[in-house]
């Protein structure tokens, strides 16, 4: 009889211990220390299973607290407003991604919140915020699992639904998508590093938002927008990307400033989700009526690449270096890349300017019909400095009515506008 109750015990205790894992604790379970009002510190450990804030507070972690979910839904859930998490470690949170499981997942009730200085390395998705209002991620480090497909991984940081967030100085590889912004407006994106990923920045449907000073390397897309308008890229960098350093598909009314792009990778072999993907350090689907200017472009296989109607774009003051071709360009009609006198620098440009204006005095067209057969036969590229291909060349400059719709720059610069900055 004695053997039957422990038995029974032991069933008991089982069956407690299995329902315990993935149940949310209250962050008041543990053993939390007052630091001030409304200030509370958790000691160096071990935390196992999954907790929720749902009130008010400032949580600090110090060195050697850390979180373990035990590999089952989000490992901190914040459902208050005004709730501070900082200096904490979250590993082995849940990985299912149609749950959504994360590190850290705000609620939308949770207006105000901030994750600051956090380390997290887990297959899910890092930091979600659902929603909420006002957040500010900052300074936190993400780290995904390299032994997934990136397809498989969750996201480094993910906003659905937001306004008001401040996204600033984190550091992300290895994930899926470094930050993704889906349906959200109004936000800030500022000072980041990603590495390792699908995609480095990933606009869907946000309008009004600003991405400034970051840097993605070795991704497959530095900086995907889509879908957007009114967006405000100025600074950022895209070193050794895969496919595309700055892609704008369906993008209206923005603005990319000085941002620099280099030695974008081929992207038709090896494990690539965009096939024919040429290595293009911008390419413009389908985008009207935005500013390009102040931007470098170098080192890549193809500078910029228009197609799609992607037509009344101001692109005006950028530096195309030594880029295997500088511009492709596909539509019906002739793009003028100058405004009021003042063009882009070509590396390329064979022109001269004899009155010392520093303009080059004959115009820049990059996609001419001998480029377009190029385009068509690259193995013609091996005649370049032919006789015969310079004979084209001039065929087209004395009878214009052959010519093609393309790309001029009317007014090329000579010297490049544009200082390269080493990488801070």
């Amino acid at each position: 009889m004695r053997v039957n109750r422990i038995h029974l015990i032991a069933l008991v205790l089982t069956a407690f211990s299995t329902a315990a894992v993935g149940a949310v604790q209250p962050i008041d379970n543990l053993p939390l220390q007052a630091a001030g009002e409304g200030q509370w510190r958790l000691p160096a450990g071990q935390y196992q299973g999954n907790f929720s804030i749902d009130r008010p507070m400032q949580l600090d972690c110090e060195p050697g607290a850390v979180f373990q979910a035990q590999g089952v839904g989000n490992s901190m859930i914040i459902s208050a407003a005004d709730v501070t998490l900082r200096g904490c470690t979250f590993t082995d949170w849940g990985h299912d991604l149609t749950a959504m499981n994360a590190a850290v997942f705000i609620q939308p009730q949770a207006r105000g919140a901030v994750v600051q200085g956090n380390h997290m390395r887990g297959q899910g998705f890092g930091i979600w915020v659902d929603g909420a209002q006002d957040a500010s991620l900052l300074d936190n480090r993400i780290q995904g699992d390299p032994n997934l497909r990136s397809q498989d991984r969750g996201n480094g940081i993910h906003l659905y639904a937001v306004h008001g967030a401040r996204v600033i100085g984190n550091e992300v590889r290895e994930a899926r998508d470094g930050i993704y912004i889906d349906t959200s407006n109004g936000n800030l994106i500022q000072g980041n590093t990603l590495e390792d990923l699908r995609y480095g920045v990933h606009y869907m449907f946000a309008n009004d938002n600003q991405v400034l000073g970051n840097t993605t390397r070795r991704t497959r897309t530095g900086f995907a927008l889509m879908q957007s308008r009114k967006l405000t890229v100025i600074g950022n960098r895209s070193e050794q990307d895969q496919n595309y350093g700055i892609l704008m598909n369906y993008i209206t009314y923005s603005t990319l400033r000085d941002n620099f792009v280099s030695d974008v990778r081929d992207g038709t072999t090896g494990d690539t989700m965009i096939p024919g993907a040429e290595g293009k350090a911008l390419f413009i689907y389908n985008s009207l009526f935005n500013v390009i200017e102040g931007n470098h472009f170098e080192r890549s296989p193809v500078g910029i690449h228009l197609t799609a109607g992607s037509e009344d774009n101001r692109i005006q003051n950028n530096a195309f270096i030594d880029n295997q071709r500088q511009v492709k360009y596909v539509a019906t009609r002739l793009q003028e890349w100058s405004v009021e006198g003042h063009g882009n620098y070509w590396s390329d440009y064979l022109g001269w300017d004899r009155d010392g204006d520093g303009l080059g005095d004959i115009a820049y067209e990059p996609n001419d019909n001998v480029d377009r057969l190029l385009w068509l036969y690259p193995q013609v590229r091996l005649l370049m400095n032919s006789p015969g291909i310079e004979l084209l060349r001039w065929v087209q400059r004395a009878f214009p009515v052959m010519k093609s719709p393309g790309v001029q720059d009317s007014y090329p610069l000579m010297k490049s506008p544009i200082q390269a900055k080493e990488p801070s």
